[in-house]
C-alpha cells in the first residue's frame, strides 16, 4: 500500500510502498479515506529535537483520520465492514491507575500512532477495537478526520472552567486554537479575543467567531484585553502557541482569580514571573494534554450531533497525499487552517 513514511533520521519524508497491515484478534482494519495535517508532522518532517528524542524510522506517519472498517478481528463486536469511522490516536496500558481512574489521557505507557508506531498517511491503517469511534450518520469524513485535534481544542476550551457569559483570550489560531474560538462561542463566551502573528488565520479567528484578532507583533493586545474586560483581564485564557511570550503574556492577561489553559509546547523551558503573574494573582493554571478519554469525545459528539459547532471554515485545503511538499510549505509558513488528504481516490 502507498504510506508516507519517515525513512531515516533526518529532514524529509518519502511517499513509498510499504506491506499492508493484518488486524490481530481485537484490532480493526480501517481503510483510511481522509486524512489531518497537523504540526507534529512538521516537526517529524523537519526532524527537530523533539522528534530526534522521541520518533523511531522507519515510521508511517500521521495520526488525524478517518475511514470505513474493512476488516474486523476475531474477537471484535459492535462494529461491521463499511462503518465510516474515525479513532483516538493515543494507544495507552488500559491497566495502570491513571487508565484506571478515568485519566487515561496521562497514561505514562502511552503509545501515538504516526509518532511511535505506524499512522495514518496510508491506504490502510490498523487501530485497536477500543479506540475506534464510529461516526455519527451526516459527519463528513473530512470533519471525522479532525476529531483529534477537535479534542484537544474542546479539552482547552471547556474542561474544569465556566465559559458562558466570560471574556476569553485565546493566543495562538492555529488550527487548534480557531476551533477553540467556535467552540468557546458555542459555549456562550461573551466575547472572545484571539491573537495570532498569521493574517489569513486572523481572517480565520474571525469567521469562526472572534470580537478581535489582533496582530500580537503590531498590536496593542494588552489593551486591547483591557478595554474589553474594564481593566480586569480575561476571565479565561487559552495559550496554544506555546510561544514563551504567549505563555508569559497569558498569566499576565488574566484577571486575578481566573484561569489559563495551557496546550501550547514551548521548545524551550519558559522564565515566569510566579509570585505577580501566578501566586498574588490567584489563578489556575490547567496543562492540557490530548483529549479525556472518552470524556471528550462524547461531549464532540453532542455539540455535532446538535449542530452547536461547525469546525468546516477550519478546513481551508484538500490534497492529494502525493502533495505532502506543497502541505508542508503552507502550514510552516501559516497560511492554512486545515490540510486534509484526500487519501481515497474512488470517492
Amino acid at each position: 500500500m502507498r504510506a508516507l513514511v519517515k525513512e531515516r533520521p533526518g529532514p524529509g519524508l518519502v511517499l513509498a510502498d510499504v506491506p499492508k497491515p493484518r488486524p490481530g484478534p481485537n484490532e480493526v482494519l480501517i481503510r483510511v479515506k481522509r486524512a489531518a495535517f497537523c504540526g507534529t508532522d512538521i516537526h517529524i518532517h523537519t526532524w527537530d529535537p523533539w522528534a530526534k528524542g522521541r520518533v523511531k524510522p522507519p515510521l508511517v506517519l500521521g495520526h488525524e483520520f478517518a475511514g470505513e472498517v474493512a476488516e474486523l478481528g476475531s474477537h471484535v463486536a459492535g462494529l461491521q465492514a463499511g462503518d465510516p469511522v474515525t479513532a483516538e490516536s493515543h494507544i495507552v496500558c488500559g491497566v495502570c491507575r491513571l487508565c484506571r481512574t478515568g485519566n487515561g489521557h496521562t497514561c505514562r505507557e502511552t503509545r501515538i500512532i504516526g509518532v511511535d508506531v505506524p499512522g495514518a498517511f496510508a491506504d490502510f491503517i490498523v487501530m485497536p477495537a477500543s479506540n475506534v469511534w464510529k461516526l455519527d450518520p451526516g459527519i463528513s469524513l473530512e470533519v471525522g478526520a479532525i476529531h483529534d485535534p477537535m479534542g484537544n481544542a474542546f479539552h482547552t476550551a471547556l474542561h474544569g472552567t465556566v465559559i458562558a457569559g466570560q471574556t476569553v483570550l485565546v493566543i495562538g489560531a492555529g488550527p487548534i486554537g480557531l476551533m477553540s474560538i467556535g467552540i468557546a462561542r458555542a459555549a456562550g463566551a461573551a466575547r472572545v479575543i484571539a491573537t495570532e502573528i498569521s493574517g489569513p488565520r486572523r481572517a480565520l479567528a474571525l469567521k469562526m467567531g472572534a470580537a478581535e484578532a489582533l496582530d500580537p507583533k503590531t498590536d496593542d493586545v494588552a489593551g486591547a484585553v483591557h478595554r474589553l474586560t474594564e481593566g480586569l483581564g480575561a476571565d479565561v485564557v487559552l495559550e496554544m502557541s506555546g510561544h514563551p511570550d504567549g505563555v508569559r503574556q497569558a498569566l499576565k492577561l488574566v484577571r486575578s482569580g481566573g484561569r489559563v489553559q495551557l496546550l501550547g509546547l514551548p521548545r524551550e523551558p519558559v522564565s515566569l514571573d510566579l509570585a505577580n503573574d501566578v501566586i498574588f494573582k490567584g489563578i489556575t493554571v490547567h496543562g492540557v494534554i490530548g483529549r479525556r478519554m472518552f470524556e471528550t469525545w462524547f461531549q464532540v459528539r453532542s455539540f455535532l450531533r446538535n449542530r452547536l459547532f461547525d469546525p468546516g471554515p477550519v478546513i481551508t485545503h484538500r490534497m492529494a497525499l502525493e502533495d505532502y511538499e506543497k502541505a508542508m510549505d503552507l502550514a510552516i509558513r501559516g497560511e492554512a487552517g486545515k490540510i486534509i488528504f484526500q487519501i481515497s481516490k474512488d470517492d
